[in-house]
């Protein structure tokens, strides 16, 4: 893709407001914290002090609205202090500029580094730095900044109260997400109906699964439909995938197959019921039709062989799904026990230490952007100073916020940052110099743009930047700062800081492009060892249960996850494939995305602990073992891949056929699939 077509695309991206669902009491609940803070921070401090806790209370409040699992109250606490230590340091160190550098490059140094533990710390570390830089421009002795720090730590604990006190919709984020898997998989059985190769996402799985890992004290409240009912989903996945399948399943057309269409429509039913149930915290409600079409009819077609046991067995999973989504006061005691447990913020420390320690290598995106935003907010800050403006903040503000450690992110937030803060300056500034509204209307206005910032904030950056802009004039016009600067010398600030995020990551880039090809291999091979365990079990029958094939799915699930997102970072690069044409890449992971449903076919049907074992298979499993690790290694070093010893396996079953036709038709499927892998790299290789 060339520049400008990337510039153009992340543009449109940046400047698109989505429709959303908009949560209103959540946005109110936050703004009636914000409005709490300031009022009592007005009354008994005055408005510097009022200044520094809103600050707080409204990053606070934003870190409740991300998208993390950990209890809300906890969020907002460790925004709080975080952003209370920013500010005290920035405090103490604003008098001395070549000081206050030094921390500025230290401080988001660290932010940067912040994002190897994930999106809502980055975040969170991010803002820091952006609200270090406004607050310190309020004068104040040692003493006040202490006070001014505690009152910043004061609005996080009052918007954690709030979640307390107030709380709406418990649990919500985790009931949609598991809802959100039990509807994609709804969805996925209806496809199945038409197609019955159909790929599947395994995203909502995934996500479902993050969101079911809890504290302790989190156990311990949990409701009962949120436990067991993620584990069921995963179960009937491979058996919808199984029952479909013509491969070792009933022909395309037939009588046959018009009764798995229809359990396939019933459980599509039963799967958007009980999500339903589980998003809205009511009963189970299962449409007569659906229940009828899944018993065993008296007359008509009757499945038989593997197919019959695939229905039999989603009739199962369905009934204990929909037993599992029943609403229920009280909650399993074995929750406690049961339950992923997720670190406590203490626990967390050490793990995030060694993330970051993982990214200090000289090709690591985090660490490139750790140096980047650190530059840049440094260059901006000194550029703001030296400009004849005034309030230079403005200008590293923008840097902070809007970089990214991808391309796309950073200039779709920058182009966006810049289009709302020129909407929410601009009106702002007009109503600031056209009405001179007092110390408490000011304060009055900024609560009501910090509201439609909480209400606007998933609908686009374009939307949410606006009413940021907005609340930043009213905020500091009620500590009469700012006043005598127009919506010029804002915006071009603004502009400025956009701009030098844009350029640094020109000129110091960490594009996804080159690192497909390491991507599609750590694919391939946990892909690899995933089908080496189904086919070993079937040569060591343990159940369907077994824990090394659970581990080995994850493991691929992940890679497949990491492998579509850098593809999705790639598309908007303006960088030529260097090995991996855009058709290579689809032809790619369509491959692996199939080896993978191949494999999934044969955990579906894995044999019962107790039944006798199929010898051949532990031929088949190392096989695929050593083929995938060598694949592997190939694909990195951009050679082409060769299947040796899965190609071996297959020509010797040929000839005496293993005794499981799964496995004969299974091992067959899974050479077919490499063989389109080895085709797609091998064509990207020879085009231009």
């Amino acid at each position: 893709m060339s520049w400008l077509r990337a510039l153009k695309e992340t543009a449109r991206s940046g400047l698109t407001v989505e429709r959303r669902r908009l949560e209103p009491a959540v946005a109110a609940r936050g703004a009636l914290g914000l409005a709490l803070v300031v009022g009592l921070s007005l009354a008994l401090f005055g408005p510097a002090v009022a200044v520094s806790s809103a600050f707080g209370a409204f990053q606070a409040a934003i870190a409740t609205f991300q998208r993390s699992w950990r209890p809300r109250p906890t969020l907002a606490l460790a925004s709080g202090a975080s952003l209370a230590v920013s500010t005290f340091l920035g405090y103490l160190t604003g008098a001395h500029e070549a000081l206050f550098l030094a921390l500025l490059l230290f401080w988001t140094f660290l932010a940067g580094l912040a994002w190897a533990a994930g999106p809502t710390v980055g975040v969170i570390a991010s803002s820091n730095v952006a609200i270090m830089l406004v607050t310190v421009t309020l004068p104040t002795s040692v003493a006040g900044a202490a006070g001014q720090a505690g009152m910043i730590f004061a609005g996080g604990v009052v918007q954690a109260a709030l979640v307390v006190v107030l709380p709406i919709r418990r649990w919500g984020a985790q009931r949609d997400a598991l809802a959100d898997a039990l509807a994609d998989e709804a969805d996925y059985a209806r496809r199945l109906r038409h197609d019955p190769v159909a790929p599947f996402d395994p995203v909502p799985l995934m996500t479902a699964r993050s969101a079911a890992a809890v504290t302790p004290r989190q156990a311990r409240r949990r409701p009962a439909e949120l436990h067991g009912a993620r584990g069921l989903a995963e179960r009937i996945r491979p058996v919808l995938a199984s029952l479909a399948d013509p491969a070792v399943g009933v022909p395309e057309e037939g009588s046959e197959r018009a009764r798995v269409r229809e359990l396939l429509g019933a459980a599509a039913e039963v799967l958007d019921a009980a999500a339903h149930a589980i998003r809205h915290g009511e009963p189970v409600t299962l449409p007569p039709s659906a229940l009828a079409a899944l018993r065993t009819p008296a007359t008509g077609p009757a499945l038989k062989g593997p197919s019959r046991r695939a229905a039999g067995r989603l009739a199962a999973l369905l009934g204990d799904v929909i037993e599992t989504a029943e609403p229920r006061t009280e909650t399993s005691g074995r929750d406690v026990s049961a339950a992923r447990t997720r670190p406590t913020l203490l626990q967390l420390a050490p793990r995030v230490l060694t993330q970051v320690r993982a990214e200090l290598r000289p090709d690591s995106p985090v660490l490139r952007h750790a140096v980047r935003v650190s530059a840049v907010t440094a260059a901006g800050y000194l550029l703001g100073t030296w400009l004849p403006f005034g309030h230079g903040y403005w200008a590293p503000m923008a840097s902070v916020m809007v970089m990214r450690p991808d391309f796309s992110q950073t200039y779709a937030r920058s182009v966006a940052r810049f289009g709302g803060t020129l909407v929410g300056v601009a009106l702002a500034t007009a109503v600031v110099q056209s009405a001179h509204p007092g110390t408490y209307l000011s304060a009055a206005l900024a609560v009501v743009c910090a509201f439609g910032m909480y209400l606007l904030m998933w609908t686009g950056y374009v939307a949410g930047q606006a009413c940021v802009s907005a609340y930043v004039v009213f905020l500091l016009g009620t500590a009469g700062a700012g006043l005598t600067q127009t919506v010029r010398e804002r915006v071009l600030l603004t502009l400025l800081g956009g701009v030098l995020a844009m350029l640094a990551y020109a000129a110091y880039p960490a594009w996804e492009t080159p690192r497909l090809r390491g991507r599609l291999a750590d694919w391939l091979a946990s892909g690899g060892a995933y089908a080496a365990v189904v086919a070993g079990r079937y040569a060591d029958p343990v159940g369907p249960t077994s824990p090394d094939v659970r581990e080995a799915l994850l493991k691929a699930r992940a890679a497949r996850v990491a492998w579509q997102e850098a593809v999705a970072r790639a598309t908007h690069e303006p960088v030529r494939h260097r090995g991996l044409s855009h058709a290579a890449v689809e032809q790619a992971g369509h491959a692996l995305a199939e080896f993978g449903r191949v494999a999934m076919l044969l955990e579906a049907h894995l044999p019962e602990r107790g039944t006798p074992p199929v010898p051949a298979a532990a031929a088949l499993a190392e096989s695929l073992r050593r083929s995938t690790e060598r694949g592997a290694k190939e694909v990195r070093e951009r050679r082409e891949p060769h299947w040796d010893d899965l190609r071996e396996t297959v020509t010797d079953w040929s000839a005496r056929p293993p005794g499981h036709f799964l496995l004969d038709k299974g091992a067959a499927l899974l050479l077919e699939c490499l063989d389109e892998l080895t085709t797609a790299l091998m064509e990207s290789k020879r085009s231009p």
